[in-house]
């Protein structure tokens, strides 16, 4: 996998950064940008609902655009997790296809 390509832990989906893609494009999805100039997007993954989420979907491009990583997280942040391989998580899973769709549909991602 190229360091443009990412999956997160469990997913049988490999998502790629857009070619194209563009730092107001990342700014409109919802990424902020880092003090180092990287640009990172953190979202909750719901479920039912936005206040209890367990479960954080956090990318990260590279200051260059041309680098992505993706990670599923707990509230923390601090750990991974393969929420793919977790009982009745159905929900969390259709919100973060969800997400990865919205995130391809604003020309960020490419699959």
């Amino acid at each position: 996998m190229d360091k443009r390509q990412a999956q997160v832990q469990g997913d049988q989906e490999v998502y790629e950064l857009n070619p194209e893609v563009k730092k107001y494009s990342l700014l409109d999805s919802g990424f902020m940008e880092t003090n180092k100039g990287s640009f990172r997007l953190e979202h909750p993954i719901n479920g039912s609902s936005p206040y209890e989420a367990r479960y954080y979907l956090r990318a990260v491009v590279s200051k260059n655009l041309d680098s992505l990583k993706l990670s599923i997280t707990d509230k923390s942040g601090m750990h991974n997790i393969n929420m793919f391989k977790i009982k009745d998580v159905e929900k969390e899973i259709s919100d973060y296809r969800y997400l990865m769709n919205f995130l391809k549909e604003k020309n960020v991602l490419v699959k």
